[in-house]
């Protein structure tokens, strides 16, 4: 069971594989997600184009953004 609770109240927009997708690599919080390229958030499973949007305004909103990187790593191996 995933506890949503956790999860910035601006993530309450993404959908439930999206919300859950943040919850698998630790990122609970605008702060959390600014540690992060563009390329490795949209690596995960889960999240898609239209999740952008909603996390690029949570960023915004706390004057943060995704972290400048070319080289996207792994932020958690998908559940098997």
């Amino acid at each position: 069971m995933f506890d949503y609770s956790k999860l910035n109240p601006a993530f309450a927009k993404l959908s439930k594989p999206a919300q859950r997708a943040m919850i698998n690599a630790e990122i609970y919080t605008a702060q959390d997600l600014a540690r992060h390229c563009r390329a490795e958030v949209a690596a995960l499973h889960g999240i898609g184009p239209s999740a952008f949007p909603v996390l690029e305004s949570a960023l915004a909103a706390s004057g943060l953004r995704f972290k400048a990187d070319d080289r996207p790593r792994t932020l958690k191996p998908p559940l098997q």
